[in-house]
Order: structure tokens, then C-alpha cells, then sequence
């Protein structure tokens, strides 16, 4: 849940000049006046510049709406030139210095205010528009260009927030929110690290706080609530400890959990902002929040050199977001999600390497930087095992710390902690497009007198060049609990299968606890409305039998999901169903409901004009809002869902919602926000990499696995010395 729209400014701001690992340092001493009512702030800003000056003099961009002094008569300040970034006006200015003068005293004030014209916005920070300065709340960050943008220079900072009684402000590092005492509130954050960015967040908030060994935990949150300050408070103690004994101290002073004033998701260094309703989503403490955290390491500890590509996303997600996972026996599921993703959301020529990931700006981008990210580091963690894995990740942590970085200097550390050449595996998995796929063929067992032999080919079945990969390999045995495993090199285009097992063996599974990034077979994914969203050409069927409201729900609906206007059609436009592409069949009144209920038979599902049976559910048409998921019959490749609706209000949130829900197989939702309360993915029975070995008809037992460790901190690796 962090900022992509931050990311991708971010990334845009710092191409200003070639990225560099070695950037100078700019410190700014900030003395703020924020006027939410009038949407103003007021600066005075004393700038230590690095010697020696550049041949060109100091260029710095500024918000073209704040005006700006320079204090003293020895320093010239010159306007160069105006321009737009990102909704932004910006005007350019050149400082000249007196010989040997390295810092000058800049006062520059006016009125920053948002594109965004409301307080809700989006999940991924969109809402702060360009800045916003407001009643509601402040934001600032390098982007709305509210203090002198030097360009790739990183910076330190002292700040000093004067603002209204009641209000606290937050910025990275160390230091107070404010006193909230009447007529003299300020606020006071340092920090000496060079820093990307330096961010302002304030509105009205209640401040709670505790010590732990690694730095001040705090929440700031818009209404008083002890209770879920009391769990992030313990939460950020433990994510804090952790991550400190798995990588390296953590970096800042303190790591605050900011309410914000509108719904978002943004990880800042040293604090996160997250919206009313997500801070308060049973799951988020578990899933994002430890996410935001671990950016503090990744991302805001040691920064992207965006021109190397973005790892900073997929080591964060398999660090946070999937070793929770695993760490809830989930680890194979997730990764199986991972590869549905890809699947699902990377076709028609959308594909790119990890090595021209920036930032999120999609499905197909979350797709690659995300989901192939995290995947990489699965398969780096795989090869290398866990104790060189964590050394490699705190070499590459002690030695770039707020330094940038790129994918070269994790080969670099991850080299130096295996005393491996990794070369040729980062530049498959991070320079190239595309995934391998595999085949197995050939299957066959005998008896050799001391057990038995099966043997086979495996194959890699993509049409561009072979990958060398390491693949595990799973013998499901007669009486035993967990199946028997081992890994198979495939370099070349085919490897053969020769594995000897004691006992009988009953079934053979091609990495079957997804552990390889590679594109999934089709009959290895359960249908899902990801493989529908996934598609830029699916149809969508509108009930001209529905009511005139649920009509233009339906039809407003259909408008936002589709690419194009020949997408959406009326079911009395069409005799039959298309059979060469996916179809959305929509309401309980659409003449090809029948169509679906069909398909979806074989999966228990039962679909009549007043409810739906699944899953040993009962769903009454009246209260609830049904998504089915199922494969056209003549079509396999193509998907076939229903979504049933007969309250229009529940459509909007159906709309926004349900793109969000794209690895399930059918859902159900009540009320009008509208509320999920059922989900979940029909069974895979007929993968092509599962072979049945036994024979006869008689049902076999699950597949099962012997678990592996979830990754964790060494015993006796510690963190170094705790803040």
C-alpha cells in the first residue's frame, strides 16, 4: 500500500539530472507558518549548500505561487524560466553566491493548493493532488515543490512547524508533533541522514506514543481512541524488532502511524499515512501495515536508483506481505497468487523486465515489480538458502544505507554472502520479459527390485529462448505423509526424469508448491476474476428485462470496466453468447444467466430466479450482490462470470471494489457500501503438471508437503546496537 503516484513523481523529479549513488548533500533549516484557513504557508529557510558550486550556479525549482526574498544583499536570485510538472506550476530559479559562500537564507510564502476536489480520493495517495494546505489537513512533499528543489541532490533538514492550537505535524526522523498548547503549537523534526524528500503532513490529532528498543512507536489518530492506538503501538514494537534482527537497526527515530484525511495507503520515511477505514480493516495490522514498516529498510533506508529498476517493491512485498504469509502456512499460496497475477494481467504485449519497473501505474505494472519482484527474491532465497539470503540482505543493507542502489549492487552483496556468480541469474529474471513454461510428458513407472523408477521428460514449452532453471519435483508415495522432493536442473530446452522412490509411487507433481516464477498453464489456475479484468477485449452484457435504474447502474458500470464502446452491449443485441473472448454476463434478469448457471453446474453451483447455492451457501437474489466465475465450454482460454445485483446502490461500490478482488472464483457482498462476507476459488483438479500414477479410479489423498521453515532473524545475527 504504498504510494505509487509518490513513486513515479519521485522517480520523474530525480531524472532532473543523472542519478548517482555519491549525491551531495543540501541541508535545509525550515521555520514553517502553516495557515490552514487561508491555505498559506510562510517559510524562512537556511540553506547549507555543498562546496564546491556548480559551474552553472545553483538552480533550484519552487511552486510558482510562492513568492521568494532572499535575505541579505550579497546573494542574487534570478527567475529563469516557468513551466508545469504533474499539475504543478513551477518557476526556476539560478542563485548566485559571493565567493566562497556556501549557504544563503531564502523567505518564500503564498497558497498551495490541490487539483483533487475532494477529501475521499484513491487508495494510492492520488487525493493530495499537488499539495494540499486546508482545514481538513496539510500535505507537502518534494513533488508539490513547497521548499527549494535542488534536483538529485539528497538533503538533511531541520524543521520547525508553527500551526494552529490542537494541530500536530509530522515529518521524517526525530523530534515532536507539536504542544497544542494555545497560541504557541509548534512542532519540531530533525533529520541528518540525506534524505530523497522532505515531507509535511498536519491536521488536527491525537498523539500516542511508546519507547522500544529500537526507536519511538507513535500513532496519530483524527479521534481520540486508546484501543487501536494500543495495537499498532504494540505492533510497531514488534515489526520493529524483527525486521531490526533481520536486516540491520532500523534506520529513523521514530515510526508513526498518521490518520490521514483522505483514504490512503502511503509509506513515508519514518511514518506512514493510512486512511480512516483502512487503519481500521481487521487485516491491515498484519498485511500492509508490516509492508509500510519494512519500506523504512527498503525504499526509505536504502533508496531505488530508478535508472537500475525498482527492487524496492518486490523485495519489500516477499518480505512483509509474503512472509507473513508463510509465516500463516500460506507461503505456497500466496506464491500461486503471485504467478495467477502475472498470468492474468501481463498479456498482449504489456510484459516489461524488472529493469524498467519505475512504480505502479496498473495492473500489469503491479503485475512485474510486485508479484515477478517478490518472486525473484523467492527463487534468489531457494538457490542461496536462508543463512546466505539474510546475509546478503544485510550486507546490502549496511553498505547502502541511505545511499541509492540498484539491482548491480544486490548482485554485489548477494556475491559476496554465497561466494556465487550470480550473474547470469540476475540478468534472466531482471533483464529479461516473459516466463518460462513447463511440460511433462513421457510418464512412465516400473519396479526395479529395490523400488521404483519414474522416469519422464520435462520440458520448457515457452517459444522465446530457455531459462536455466532448478526445479522441484514431488513424488507422492504409498502410506507416507509428506511426498517425497527433489529438483531437477533444466538449462536446455528438455531434462529427463529419472527419480527412484522405496515405495509405490502414486502420483508425480512438476514444482508443486510454485516456487519457479514461470507463466502458468491454463488447467493450473482456478477461473478468476482476474483472468476477466486481465482482458482488453471482454464483452459486457447488459439485462435489457431490469429495471430503468438497475439499468443504468449496470450500464454505468459496464462503462468503467471496458476499454472501448463496442464492449458493452444489450442482451437482446445478441442470439448467442461470443465464444472468442472473455463475457461478463450481468443481472438476474439477463437472458443468458442460464448460460452461466450451466457452466458452472459441475462446480456444485446452483442458480434459480430468487437465489444462488455454493459453496453450501444459500444467497437470496433480495440481499445479495453474487459474482460467479467459470470458463466458456467451447472456449476454455476465455472466462464466462455472472454478476448478480438488484439493489442499484450496491453497483458503484461494486464497480470501484471488485477489480480489487482478482485472484477469486465468486464472492458475495451485502448491503450498500456494499460489504464482501464470502469469497474464495474453485478447486484445480486437472493440472498438466500433476500426474496420476496409480492406477485405477480410486480417489487419492491430497498432495502434501513437508512445510519449511517461514525465513526468520539467526539466533545469534542480532541487529547490531539498538537506538
Amino acid at each position: 500500500m504504498c504510494n505509487p503516484v509518490r513513486t513515479l513523481l519521485l522517480a520523474a523529479l530525480l531524472s532532473w539530472y543523472t542519478a548517482s549513488s555519491a549525491a551531495s548533500v543540501i541541508n535545509h533549516d525550515l521555520h514553517v507558518s502553516l495557515q490552514p484557513a487561508r491555505g498559506e504557508l510562510s517559510v524562512r529557510d537556511h540553506i547549507t549548500l555543498p562546496t564546491p558550486t556548480p559551474a552553472r550556479g545553483w538552480i533550484f525549482a519552487l511552486h510558482a505561487h510562492l513568492r521568494v526574498n532572499v535575505v541579505g544583499n550579497d546573494v542574487h536570485l534570478t527567475a529563469l524560466d516557468s513551466y508545469q510538472d504533474g499539475g504543478v506550476p513551477v518557476r526556476r530559479y539560478r542563485l548566485a553566491l559571493p565567493a566562497g559562500a556556501d549557504s544563503v537564507d531564502l523567505e518564500y510564502s503564498g497558497r498551495i493548493t490541490s487539483s483533487a476536489d475532494n477529501t475521499d480520493g484513491n487508495a494510492d495517495g492520488s487525493a493530495a493532488g499537488n499539495g494540499r494546505i486546508s482545514t481538513t489537513g496539510v500535505y507537502l512533499d518534494g513533488a508539490s515543490y513547497w521548499y527549494p528543489w535542488f534536483g538529485d541532490d539528497l538533503r538533511t533538514f531541520r524543521l520547525q512547524v508553527q500551526m494552529p492550537d490542537t494541530w500536530r505535524a509530522v515529518s521524517q526522523g526525530g523530534g515532536d508533533a507539536g504542544n497544542a498548547v494555545a497560541g504557541n503549537n509548534v512542532a519540531h523534526w530533525h533529520e541528518s541522514q540525506p534524505q530523497e524528500d522532505i515531507v509535511l503532513s498536519a491536521a488536527v490529532l491525537n498523539s500516542y506514543q511508546q519507547s522500544t528498543p529500537w526507536g519511538t512507536a507513535m500513532v496519530l489518530l483524527r479521534k481520540p481512541d486508546s484501543g487501536l492506538a494500543q495495537r499498532y503501538l504494540d505492533a510497531t514494537a514488534q515489526y520493529l524488532d524483527f525486521y531490526s534482527r533481520l536486516i540491520g537497526p532500523y534506520p529513523y527515530a521514530k515510526f508513526a502511524l498518521v490518520e490521514n484525511f483522505w483514504e490512503s495507503g502511503s509509506g513515508l520515511p519514518s511514518f506512514t499515512l493510512l486512511g480512516s477505514r483502512v487503519i481500521r480493516m481487521p487485516f491491515i495490522i498484519d498485511s500492509s501495515y508490516p509492508h509500510e514498516i519494512l519500506h523504512n529498510w527498503w525504499g526509505n533506508g536504502v533508496y531505488v536508483e530508478f535508472a537500475d529498476g525498482n527492487w524496492s517493491e518486490g523485495l519489500t512485498t516477499y518480505l512483509a506481505d509474503y512472509l507473513m504469509a508463510e509465516r500463516r502456512g500460506q507461503g505456497a499460496e500466496y506464491r500461486r497468487g503471485a504467478l495467477q497475477q502475472y498470468a492474468d494481467y501481463v498479456a498482449d504485449g504489456r510484459d516489461f523486465p524488472l529493469a524498467r519497473f519505475r512504480g505502479r501505474h496498473g495492473d500489469a505494472s503491479q503485475a512485474v515489480g510486485y508479484a515477478k519482484g517478490a518472486m525473484f527474491f523467492h527463487m534468489l532465497r531457494r538457490r542461496l538458502g536462508d543463512a546466505k539470503f539474510i546475509a546478503g540482505l544485510r550486507l546490502f543493507y549496511r553498505d547502502n544505507k541511505f545511499r541509492r542502489a540498484g539491482f548491480r549492487q544486490l548482485q554485489a552483496a548477494f556475491e559476496r554472502a554465497s561466494g556465487e556468480h550470480l550473474g547470469g541469474f540476475f540478468q534472466q529474471w531482471v533483464q529479461r520479459t516473459g516466463a518460462p513454461q513447463l511440460r511433462v510428458r513421457d510418464i512412465s513407472v516400473q519396479s526395479d527390485g529395490a523400488g521404483y523408477r519414474v522416469r519422464g521428460i520435462l520440458e520448457q514449452s515457452q517459444s522465446g529462448p530457455n531459462y536455466t532453471l532448478r526445479v522441484p519435483v514431488a513424488v507422492q508415495i504409498e502410506g507416507a505423509e509428506s511426498a517425497v522432493v527433489t529438483s531437477v536442473n533444466l538449462s536446455g530446452r528438455r531434462a529427463t526424469l529419472d527419480l527412484h522412490v522405496p515405495i509405490r509411487p502414486l502420483r508425480l507433481a512438476i514444482d508443486p508448491g510454485f516456487d519457479v516464477f514461470r507463466l502458468l498453464d491454463r488447467d493450473e489456475l482456478p477461473p478468476s476474476v482476474g483472468q476477466l479484468f486481465g482482458a482488453t477485449n471482454a464483452l459486457y452484457v447488459l439485462p435489457a428485462a431490469a429495471s430503468p435504474d438497475l439499468r443504468a447502474g449496470y450500464r454505468s458500470l459496464a462503462d468503467q470496466w471496458a476499454d472501448r464502446a463496442d464492449q458493452v452491449v444489450w442482451d437482446t443485441d445478441l442470439k448467442v453468447l461470443p465464444t472468442d473472448r472473455p463475457v461478463w454476463v450481468l443481472g438476474w434478469r439477463n437472458r443468458f444467466r442460464a448460460d452461466v448457471a450451466a457452466v458452472l453446474a459441475a462446480r456444485g453451483v446452483s442458480l434459480d430466479d430468487q437465489q444462488v447455492h455454493a459453496v453450501g451457501q444459500t444467497l437470496p437474489r433480495e440481499t445479495t450482490s453474487v459474482v460467479l466465475v467459470g470458463r466458456q465450454p467451447r472456449n476454455p482460454e476465455a472466462g464466462l462470470a455472472w454478476l448478480g445485483c438488484d439493489n442499484p446502490a450496491a453497483l458503484p461500490g461494486l464497480a470501484r471494489k471488485l477489480p480489487h478482488y482478482g485472484k477469486y472464483s465468486y464472492l458475495a457482498f451485502s448491503d450498500d457500501a456494499p460489504t464482501n462476507f464470502l469469497k474464495g476459488q474453485w478447486t484445480v483438479v486437472n493440472s498438466p503438471l500433476i500426474v496420476r500414477l496409480a492406477h485405477g479410479n480410486a480417489p487419492l489423498a491430497p498432495l502434501h508437503l513437508t512445510p519449511r521453515a517461514p525465513l526468520a532473524p539467526p539466533a545469534a545475527a542480532g541487529a547490531d546496537t539498538p537506538k
